[in-house]
């Protein structure tokens, strides 16, 4: 081996890129199950998007598709012989998450990410009064919240002493997640923050879609 062939075995392997997401060994079974019954299967590949708008739970899409004809945006990564196209808008929010398989639940897709708040006209979210609320959120309320499963979203404050949140997880849906803003998040916030009195819920409880975005 020359000189130049032994320093060139030395670097790393930059053809391989990082996975965005883990795909345990039984999805990959079944999903490729479910690919092999697709004609032309050898040229297709399971993309995964993000349907959810920003301040909703996250949902997802999911189908196959040819991934020689994916987009310049996407990201292309393969698991064990199976594609996996991600659309690049939807990376970092997938980045960490895990799509598994059961019998009993089918396809399911573990993200430790959140959703990102959405944008409301009229509202401050750039401001050091913000600042202090998100601290407040990502340090205190969160954690109280996640032996619940639960976790709010800071939308932004009014100027006149409301802060804007949203609801997730187990608390999205759940009969006691009103109470639990009213009287757990508030609390913490309006005692801890002078400049905030009242926190509003944009959560809709019932359906699992806010209707102060429809």
């Amino acid at each position: 081996m020359s000189p130049l062939e032994a320093m060139a075995s030395d670097q790393p392997d930059t053809s391989v890129s990082e996975p965005i997401i883990t795909v345990t060994p039984d999805a990959l079974d079944h999903l490729r199950e479910l690919r092999d019954d697709e004609p032309d299967a050898d040229k297709l590949g399971l993309r995964l998007a993000i349907a959810s708008q920003p301040g909703e739970e996250f949902r997802y899409d999911l189908a196959f598709d040819e991934f020689l004809t994916a987009a310049f945006t996407d990201e292309v990564r393969t698991h064990d012989g199976l594609k996996v196209i991600i659309p690049g808008d939807d990376v970092e929010p997938l980045t960490g998450a895990t799509l598994d398989y059961t019998t009993t639940q089918g396809l399911v897709i573990r993200n430790p990410n959140r959703p990102s708040a959405p944008s409301v006209d009229g509202l401050t979210v750039d401001d050091e009064l913000s600042a202090t609320i998100e601290a407040m959120i990502s340090g205190d309320v969160n954690p109280a919240l996640a032996s619940h499963g639960g976790f709010v979203t800071y939308v932004g404050h009014d100027g006149e002493g409301t802060a804007y949140l949203t609801m997730g997880g187990g608390c999205h849906g759940c009969s006691m997640s009103k109470m639990t803003m009213l009287d757990g998040v508030q609390t913490m916030l309006v005692d801890a923050i002078e400049e905030v009195e009242r926190v509003r819920d944009l959560t809709d409880h019932t359906t699992g879609e806010n209707p102060y975005y429809s």
